[in-house]
């Protein structure tokens, strides 16, 4: 996307046009988001497949695109540092930002079954690959990095993962869903979701969500350099322009997705959709950026070399362990509490603070 629409772009920009930009992208946003969210709910409706396996799936391959261009490009250019960062600042903003806005917006609703599945998928990826870098830099140091062969092997995991995914679905379908009166209320035949679906051909649902999807991503590329160009511009540290505005923007589509999702009564969708991106973030994006090239875990010429190792993965592996302990709670209640998205958010305004502080330092 950034190809598509370069930076160079936006530098010479007036102050108005830069604002316009801003607001016409925040528009774009919230109508791509719209369209994606009744395309994948009406998808899920028309197969009978769980919104919340959608939004793991489908959903979360489609909005964490932005993460995996910007860090596959970064890793290329020579930038791994940002690569890894960004990858991993967006499990943080996922679970942290997006998931405890949720929580706080409304009662999330909790699927045993993808809970307990993908759930597990999303905890194991982020511990097993912070234990593989905490080893590789026992063992060679400022010299360790993240290898093509562990780059393909996430990428093979993946697919695996992917399969499984469907066989999942099948069995939910069959078994049927596990989750709250509530959810089971807001999803009944005969309500407004299929009225909104009623009438409409597959080949027009799938043709509104890759246009939605379009519009999202390109409002979230727009949205972000115009932001970071007037932050340059009002004198915000680079550093606080590449840990906030790239790591946020790049999981906005999320945000925004999940939002919509939850204004439009599909929450399921948000559920799904930051449990899948968490696993995308790790298998993904990550798999695809290393097997483009080798990511040194340390930056010899950061004033901090192994930020990444003494803050992001410890953040991570915070929001991680919350994020099970809470889907615990939640199986047994059948809903996430409201209350859940303070330490969430409490968490992910932190690892931003200490990235401005380590990041000045």
């Amino acid at each position: 996307m950034e190809h598509l629409i370069p930076d160079h772009w936006f530098a010479d920009l007036h102050w108005t046009m830069l604002l316009l930009s801003t607001a016409l992208s925040i528009v774009v946003l919230g109508k791509g988001a719209d369209w994606l969210v009744e395309s994948a709910s009406g998808v899920a409706y028309r197969f009978g497949i769980p919104k919340i396996i959608v939004g793991a799936t489908v959903v979360s391959l489609g909005t964490t695109a932005p993460e995996c261009a910007v860090s596959v490009m970064a890793a290329i250019g020579g930038a791994s540092g940002l690569a890894l960062g960004n990858a991993v600042g967006s499990v943080i903003a996922d679970s942290g930002l997006i998931f405890g806005v949720g929580c706080l917006m409304t009662t999330l609703p909790a699927d045993r079954f993808v809970l307990n599945r993908q759930g597990w998928v999303q905890f194991g990826s982020g511990c097993i690959f912070a234990l593989i870098c905490y080893v590789l830099y026992t063992l060679h140091g400022a010299d360790a990095e993240i290898g093509r062969l562990i780059g393909v092997t996430a990428l093979v995991v993946l697919a695996a993962y992917l399969f499984q995914s469907v066989k999942w679905a099948r069995q939910h379908t069959v078994a049927g869903p596990s989750v709250s009166p509530a959810e089971t209320a807001d999803t009944a035949p005969g309500d407004a979701e299929h009225e909104t679906t009623n009438g409409r051909s597959l080949m027009v649902l799938f043709g509104a969500g890759i246009t939605g999807l379009l519009l999202v991503l390109i409002g979230a590329r727009v949205l972000i350099a115009s932001v970071q160009v007037l932050a340059e511009r009002l004198g915000v540290p680079q550093v606080v322009v590449a840990s906030t505005i790239v790591a946020f923007g790049t999981s906005l589509p999320e945000l925004v997705v999940g939002i919509t999702a939850i204004l439009k009564k599909h929450a399921e969708l948000l559920v799904g959709n930051v449990i899948g991106a968490d696993i995308l973030n790790i298998l993904f994006v990550i798999g695809a950026s290393a097997t483009s090239v080798s990511l040194p875990l340390v930056d010899k010429k950061a004033s901090i070399p192994a930020i990444f190792l003494v803050l992001h993965l410890p953040a991570m592996l915070v929001i991680l362990v919350l994020f099970r302990i809470f889907i615990f709670s939640a199986c047994k209640r059948g809903h996430f509490q409201k209350w859940f998205g303070i330490p969430l958010l409490a968490v992910y305004v932190g690892f931003v603070a200490l990235g401005f502080i380590l990041g000045q330092s």
